[in-house]
Parts: C-alpha cells; structure tokens; sequence
C-alpha cells in the first residue's frame, strides 16, 4: 500500500488517519509520505484528518516522532473527525493546533495490554506444549499457561514505562502540569466540547476549521490536497462495506500476535 502524490505549489496537505493503526495506518507507508511531504517546498503545513481508535504503541509512536521531526519546520494541524482516543490521541499532539467536532470522541490516555488465555482449552483438546528456552522470560505472556508473579511485576513495567512516555508527550504538547494530565489519564474519553474544556483540544470546528488554521500558521494562500491510502485490492472488489468486515476481522486477529502485544 503506497501514497502517490504531485504537489503545485504553496498546498496545504490534508493526510487522513482513518482506521486502527498498525491495521490501515501502517508506519512504513505514512512515513514516507510524511518524510516527502516536509522535504517537499511545495507543502507549507499539514493537516491530520483523524478518525481512529488508537492501535499498536509502536506503530502509534513511530509517526508521532516522524510528524514531530515535520513539525519542527513546517506547521501541523490536527483535526478529530470522529475518534481521537488512545495512540490517535497520541499522534494528534504533534500538531500545534488541535480541533474536534463537538460529536468526536477524544481522549483515551493510558495502555493496555491484552492477551488471550487457552490453558483450558488446550487441556480440553488434549494439547500440550513443550517450551525449550534460553532465558527465564523468553516466553513471558505465553497465552498456554498462567504468568508468573515475577512476569506479572515485569508485564506491568513494560505498561508503565509506555504509559509514562504517553503522558510526557502530552504534558509537552498541551502545555499542562505532570498532575493534570494524571488525572485525566486514566482511560477516559470525553466528548468534544469536554476535551476542550479540560485542555485536550484547542477549539471545535471541521476540518474546515482546521484548513483556516493551517493558513494562518503557514501564511499561505487556502489550496489543498488531500492524501490517504490507496484502496485494497479487497476494498475494489467487494466495494467498502464488505472490505470494512474483512478489516475488522484481520485486524482483531492482528490483536493475538506480539506485535499488537501493547496498545494505545
């Protein structure tokens, strides 16, 4: 899945972020849009178009850090359409401006890990497993067997230490003390007008809204482009609807594998 693009001058670029991130949102493939996007002098700001529910923490934290680097010389805005929560939540604050609609769900701040418990099951099915293992914690978060104490200790570490680099960005982005971010980073999500209330937003609006402010921190004239990934192979055929389901169901088995161990 790529972005093929070719700018006329002084364009604001418009780069959706729709869907779960490590599914749709790929960093591999916004990374290269975003790279050629701050190295390109026909871009003068970007504006994130945001409908998502969060995804993988690295995924979430790799274009982060990539939009950050193109923030540093051009000016991003972020717009939440829809869902802004959890790593959307994340990757929103590289933006200097953030707008919601009063119907987005915006917020989300924490981490969870998630695994799927069989033990039972392969009991039942007359399954053992045979582990050979060079360290103590190789198989850690093994989903055929109970954890540990020691693993548990371990487990919750790896969460808290994602959790507290989640809450310095945000405390540097929104500008808000250590303790106010604390006490609205414990999961919960809040309602446009909310998050605009408690910090989390800067006003509402459209992205429409988000356009305007991305003139006026650019100084540039109102022209845009907008840039998302091509459509599936799957999305072509069976139309969207159809490819939504298949979606879906890849990116919740996507949820059993150690790559989306930990998510946003």
């Amino acid at each position: 899945m790529g972005i093929k693009f070719n700018l006329r001058p002084g364009k604001i670029v418009v780069v959706e972020f729709f869907g779960k991130i490590g599914g749709p949102i790929k960093s591999p493939v916004y990374e290269k849009l975003i790279e050629r996007l701050r190295k390109d002098k026909s871009c003068k700001a970007l504006v994130l178009d945001i409908d998502s529910p969060g995804g993988t923490v690295t995924d979430s934290e790799y274009i982060y850090h990539v939009l950050s680097r193109f923030g540093s010389d051009k000016p991003i805005v972020s717009n939440v359409r829809g869902l802004g929560a959890s790593g959307a939540y994340l990757i929103a604050c590289a933006g200097r401006t953030i707008v919601a609609s009063p119907g987005a769900i915006v917020g989300s701040i924490g981490v969870i890990s998630i695994r799927p418990m069989v033990e039972e099951l392969l009991k039942k099915a007359g399954i053992d497993v045979n582990v050979t293992k060079t360290g103590l914690y190789k198989d850690m978060g093994a989903y055929w067997r109970p954890t540990t104490k020691e693993e548990e200790i371990k487990l919750q570490s790896f969460v808290d230490e994602s959790y507290k680099r989640f809450l310095e960005v945000v405390i540097n982005a929104r500008g808000m003390s250590k303790a106010g971010v604390e006490n609205l980073a414990n999961g919960e999500v809040f309602w446009g007008a909310s998050a605009l209330e408690n910090g989390l937003v800067d006003k509402l609006g459209t992205l429409d809204t988000a356009i305007d402010v991305a003139s006026e921190l650019a100084k540039c004239k109102r022209r845009v482009v907008t840039l998302g990934p091509k459509k599936s192979l799957m999305q072509k055929i069976t139309g969207s609807l159809s490819s939504s389901l298949v979606d879906s169901t890849v990116n919740e088995l996507e949820t059993r594998i150690w790559s989306d161990y930990v998510r946003y």
